[in-house]
Order: structure tokens, then sequence, then C-alpha cells
């Protein structure tokens, strides 16, 4: 079995858990590799010396910006994730610190379920391509006043949105960016994205729940300054008058690790801070 631990920073903190991680699992026969820069640190062998496809498990560090940056940086990489979270709100990275050697041990005893979730797939009139597990926010960027943006959804004419942009979500996203521009939140498991629009000059534009077959075409029809694209926060891009981005589900699965006692509606309930009970 081949594990990769992904994101050992500079931080005691951060390398000292690293450390224990590897002795955790090398006593368990468990083949643990780690970015070059990082490997010598924690004794792990170097992920330059190993195929890709051959890494069974993704153990990261951190909290849900680091499970986006690695997803970003290694997309040939396409094992389950179990997301340890050292920072604060996380989704994703749903394991606290406390848990970490119970959890690593169950995924070893296989008591776990992979869960696959939605990836979209982003292609601008330039030939640039980029992944996204949260969203593709469309931003007005330097321009002083809202930005015109024309929605085809499978070559239907859905709308013209006049905003500060929009934001298409995947299920995994709808807690982030588009949560906070007012979008509903979607169960992972759901087959759709969601349209959200960041303030809009028509307060009848609401967010709008998507089922593309092919694909999403924003293009940009205000004769002003370009605006901004940006996949995950992470990689962006610029449109200028007139040209076309196309948005269309991925053939690549997002795999994250379930295991016991961690579900969805639990994580949700805390990291919103619900506050409803069941009452007897």
């Amino acid at each position: 079995m081949i594990i990769l631990i992904h994101r050992i920073t500079q931080k005691s903190r951060s390398k000292n858990l690293g450390l224990g991680i590897v002795e955790y699992l090398s006593s368990r026969n468990v083949t643990v590799v780690s970015e070059d820069e990082d490997s010598k640190e924690i004794g792990a062998e170097p992920l330059s010396e190993y195929k890709k496809k051959k890494i069974d498990y993704i153990i990261s560090l951190g909290g849900d910006g680091t499970i986006l940056r690695l997803i970003h940086k290694y997309p040939d990489i396409d094992a389950p994730i179990l997301g340890i979270n050292l920072g604060g709100l996380g989704f994703l990275a749903d394991i606290p610190e406390t848990e970490i050697y119970p959890s690593i041990q169950d995924l070893l005893n296989k008591k776990y379920t992979i869960q696959e979730r939605l990836i979209m797939q982003g292609n601008s009139t330039h030939g640039e391509c980029c992944l996204s597990v949260n969203e593709i926010a469309f931003h007005r960027a330097r321009n002083p006043t809202l930005v015109d943006l024309a929605i085809h959804v499978d070559g239907t004419y859905l709308n013209t949105f006049s905003a500060d942009g929009i934001i298409i979500a995947t299920p995994t996203g709808s807690t982030a960016y588009s949560l906070a521009a007012g979008g509903p939140i979607l169960t992972p498991e759901l087959s759709a994205v969601v349209l959200t629009p960041i303030s809009p000059h028509t307060i009848s534009n609401r967010p709008v729940i998507l089922m593309p077959k092919k694909e999403i075409q924003v293009q940009y029809i205000s004769n002003l300054d370009p605006i901004e694209v940006a996949c995950d926060g992470i990689s962006s891009y610029h449109m200028s008058n007139g040209e076309v981005f196309r948005i269309s589900i991925a053939k690549r699965k997002f795999r994250l690790i379930n295991l016991p006692h961690h579900d969805y509606f639990t994580t949700l309930r805390n990291k919103l801070g619900w506050s409803g009970k069941l009452k007897s």
C-alpha cells in the first residue's frame, strides 16, 4: 500500500504530525511518500520516484484549501483523499486533529466509504483549461460598474445577468463562495451545478440549479475592461468583450473518504453553527 501525505509546511506543528503519521504507517508496512521538498523532513519517500497511478490513498493535512490546491497541482493523481483539518472551517477536511490515528486505522482496516463528487472543466476562448472542485467564478474585476454575462445551457439561451458577476458551483462548492453570495446548499451526491448571480441589478435574478448534459456557455457582452475568471480561487484568466468560456462536467471525479461517525449533515450543522435540536 502506498499513501501520499500532503502538505507538510515549515510550521513545527505540521512537521511533527507528519513525522508521527509516517512512523505510524511505516510500522504497519505502508509505504509513505510526500512531495520531494518535504520527504526528507518527515522520513517519507520522494513522490517523484513513484508513479502517480500507484498511489492508493492521500492524507491531506490542512484545510479545504489544501485539498483544492492538491487537486490543481496533481490532476493526474486520482487516489481518494482523507482530509485532516488543521485549519478552521472544513467541509472536505472534516477529521479533527484529535482523531488522526483512529481515523488512519479505520482507513487501513477499510472501514470507510468513498464518495465520488462532481468536478467541472472550464475552457476559455484562448484554449486555456482548468478543473474546478468548488466553483468557477466570473467577476467584473477592474470595472467600476456591473457587467453583462449571457448564459446558454446546452445551446439554449437562459438569461443575461447584469451583476458584479456569476458563480457556477458544484454541490461541493455550494457551501463556499456560492453560499456567501446567497446560493442554496446542494448535497454532494447530486449531479448538478448551481448558477448564483453576484449582486445582480434585478432582484428577481435568483440562483438556478442546472443539470447540463453538454456544457454551459458564459459570454461576456459588455463593452468594458476584461473581467476575471477564477477556478477554485487558484487559477485565473481574463475574458474580453465577446469571448466565451465553456463549462462541462469533467470525466474525473473528486474522491473523498468518509469514515464512520463523520456524515455530511453533521459536518454541515457543526460548520454552519445550526442550533436546531431534536425534541422528544
